[in-house]
This record gives structure tokens, C-alpha cells and sequence, in this order.
């Protein structure tokens, strides 16, 4: 059996692996696919290098973004109730909902914060109350905010 190639890749190849990634191939793939694909280049020391330095700055943006969406939840659980305003029916019924873009806008005017609202998770909100969001900043970063529908 052909001795097995070893590859730094320059694209993500489904099934094989993702940028940087260090793999062993058969030499015609190899040969025939990868490398004139520009998918990847052989593994040299300096290009592993290169490689090592690319995860290293990667990493530390990583934590930057980390440490970022710590202090946002820190802010705001300094806030703690938001308030938002909604014209009410009988019985305290809403008209609407209230959005993750409503959410967002309160958190913008109370903590000046600009949150994306496609990390804000809400319960069907269709009565005047409290209720609670969370809000997620980064993949380990939660942050959960009370929610007070009041009559506008």
C-alpha cells in the first residue's frame, strides 16, 4: 500500500476537514484533487508555522469575544427589568406580540447596548406582566433579564 500524504488544508472539504487542519491522504487525492483545487499544500515546517500562528490569533480573538459578552451580561444585570410599552385590549390582552426586536430596542435605550436580536429567546408574550429573556452573548455566556409588558 502508497505511503499516506500529509496535508495542511487552505479550504474547508466536507468530510476531510477544515481550514488549517493537518490530514493524511492517499497521495493520488492528493495529487489529483487537493492540491490543484487549492484545497491544500503539503505540510512544510514553515507553512505549520503559519498554521500554529493563524489558531494562536484565532484563540485570542476567541477570548476577546468572551470576555466582551461577560461584561455585556454583567451591564445588564445592572439593569435588571426592562420595560416595554404595548396598547392593550380587554382583559389585558395585547395587540401583537412582543418581539425579540422590541427586546432589543429596550436594551438599546436602557443599557446602550446593541444586542442582535437573533440571540434573544422570549415565551409567547400576548398579556400585560413580567416575564423573563435570555439573551445569549457568546456560545457560554447567558444572560437572563426580566421583561415587563406594560399598557402603553
Amino acid at each position: 500500500m502508497a505511503k499516506r500524504v500529509q496535508l495542511v488544508l487552505t479550504k474547508d472539504v466536507s468530510k476531510l476537514g477544515k481550514i488549517g487542519d493537518l490530514v493524511e491522504v492517499a497521495p493520488g487525492y492528493a495529487r489529483n484533487y487537493l492540491i490543484p483545487q487549492s484545497l491544500a499544500d503539503r505540510a512544510t515546517p514553515g507553512i505549520l508555522k503559519q498554521v500554529e500562528r493563524k489558531r494562536e490569533k484565532e484563540r485570542q480573538r476567541q477570548l476577546e469575544l468572551k470576555q466582551q459578552a461577560t461584561e455585556q451580561k454583567a451591564t445588564l444585570e445592572k439593569v435588571g427589568s426592562l420595560k416595554i410599552a404595548k396598547q392593550v385590549g380587554e382583559n389585558e390582552a395585547i395587540f401583537g406580540t412582543v418581539t425579540t426586536q422590541d427586546v432589543a430596542d429596550a436594551i438599546l435605550k436602557a443599557a446602550n447596548l446593541e444586542i442582535d436580536r437573533r440571540g434573544i429567546t422570549i415565551p409567547d408574550i400576548s398579556q400585560l406582566g413580567t416575564y423573563k429573556a435570555e439573551i445569549k452573548l457568546y456560545s457560554e455566556v447567558i444572560a437572563e433579564i426580566n421583561i415587563e409588558v406594560v399598557s402603553n
